[in-house]
């Protein structure tokens, strides 16, 4: 008998190349087909579970001749399910879009025209690899780093493990969220219990109700049968709801109904069926700021963050992110049968220096791309440096003038020497308009994520680039 095909998703607007790739590709995979990121959506409504692997173009409808579409598919991928590998395929394949599609969690980058049998290995090498990270994480449930920010959410973990409310994680995209949950249920007396996880950014509107809480048979078109929800299945034991922030506004008095009183109904029934499970939850969103917009209710935020927990960003861990690098190393490098490659020093200080817009899942996939192409080699800068993001990039060259007093004032007097007429107050204006789109980018467009990253009020934020944008 054979074993069930994984599944792939593959998203690209020309005909020709779906069709030849969903033939090839269909040997090994079961394929699906969508040609924007609007009916990438409905296409994952339509499934049952979201695929292993994605294959994707950036030049999408309405905008095909920009990459603009295919970036934000990465992200919304990754949010509907944070396992996926993401491969992209595209013409659009200069330097900029191929490291910037890798730092927004995309696992490889290849150019077209492609040589189909090495695009096939290389989905299959991500499959394997993909279940053995399953595997790993199943069986290790530990958070590596030692730095006072890891010690602290340890310690938080492990006095908030058997709490009977619910706990709110809050931390950008990448930063092991999911793990930290994981480790909560771990390290808790339901340990022995069921854990079930959720992505509230993968359900369709139209059937949360009845994913969360079950329905009967007859309950609407399609109900042949009784099923149980999420919230039932769960029993005595763990629920974990990842990216609490995508819940549609309706479904969220119901949700806070059972955090309250733990009583819900099936869809189609009276019965009340009460839930005894623990309730964590995560997001990438500033929730207090979706509060305020109205997008998420005041009430339901103060239920779930009885006791929150903040997945720190990987530019704040300083050596957590070498600690991480001989971990990820070590693992992949035995995956694929080799010894590990290692970075000369310039390559090292270049590791700390950058940023990780992408955190722990952006260094991961550095990895993994560095494991393949120098196995049991020494990776140097130049090698480094084309692994990762353009933008962090300049921002990683201009460090030493931004945090060498003497450096900077080096530069201000060649600048003056050399510039007759400088205004102070556009040179002004033209850095802080520099620093403000350069967090956006790294921020993806969140406003609320690119005013953390400049350590400012997000309304000041606004304010400052309406101020920047009427000046010009």
């Amino acid at each position: 008998m054979d074993t069930e095909k994984a599944r792939l998703i593959l998203v690209d607007d020309d005909p020709l190349i779906t069709d030849t790739l969903h033939f090839i590709l269909g040997e090994d995979f079961d394929v699906s087909v969508a040609e924007s990121r609007q009916q990438v959506k409905s296409v994952l409504r339509q499934l049952d579970n979201p695929p292993q692997i994605a294959l994707v173009d950036l030049g999408l409808p309405p905008n095909p001749h920009k990459p603009d579409e295919g970036f934000i598919l990465i992200g919304e991928l990754l949010a509907h399910s944070p396992s996926m590998k993401i491969f992209v395929l595209s013409g659009q394949n200069n330097d900029a879009n191929a490291r910037h599609a890798l730092s927004l969690g995309a696992a490889e980058f290849v150019g077209k025209p492609c040589d189909v049998n090495r695009l096939r290995t290389l989905l299959l090498d991500a499959l394997r690899i993909q279940t053995a990270e399953t595997t790993a994480v199943s069986a290790s449930h530990a958070l590596v780093g030692q730095s006072l920010a890891m010690q602290a959410l340890r310690t938080q973990i492990s006095q908030l493990a058997d709490t009977l409310f619910p706990v709110l994680i809050e931390g950008e995209s990448g930063t092991g969220k999911e793990l930290v949950a994981s480790c909560l249920h771990q390290q808790s007396k339901r340990n022995h219990l069921p854990y079930l996880s959720i992505n509230c950014a993968a359900i369709s509107p139209t059937l949360a109700e009845s994913v969360l809480f079950g329905h009967i048979k007859g309950a609407f078109t399609g109900a042949s049968n009784d099923a149980a929800g999420y919230f039932e299945d769960a029993g005595d034991g763990t629920l974990f709801l990842d990216e609490i922030g995508e819940l549609p506004f309706e479904m969220q008095a119901k949700l806070l109904r059972v955090l309250e009183n733990g009583e819900f109904q099936r869809i189609g029934e009276t019965k009340i069926r009460k839930s005894r499970a623990r309730i964590v939850a995560a997001t990438n969103r500033d929730l207090r700021e979706e509060v305020r917009e109205g997008r998420f209710r005041a009430d339901l935020y103060h239920r779930l963050s009885v006791f929150s927990l903040h997945a720190p960003p990987l530019r704040e861990l300083d050596d957590d992110r070498l600690l991480l690098l001989e971990h990820f190393s070590q693992f992949y490098a035995k995956e694929v049968g080799s010894a590990p490659f290692t970075l000369d020093k310039a390559a090292l200080e270049s590791w700390m220096e950058y940023g990780f817009p992408g955190n722990v899942r952006e260094l991961r996939n550095v990895v993994i791309r560095l494991t393949a192409k120098h196995p049991n080699k020494t990776v140097n800068r130049e090698q480094l440096i084309a692994e990762l993001d353009p933008i962090a990039d300049r921002m990683l060259t201009n460090k030493s003038i931004l945090s060498d007093p003497r450096a900077m004032l080096d530069f201000a007097h060649q600048h003056l020497q050399s510039h007759s007429n400088v205004n102070l107050d556009q040179i002004l204006r033209q850095w802080e308009k520099a620093y403000a789109e350069a967090a956006l980018d790294l921020a993806h467009g969140n406003l609320s994520q690119a005013a953390r990253i400049l350590n400012i009020n997000r309304t000041t934020l606004y304010g400052r680039m309406q101020l920047l944008t009427t000046d010009e």
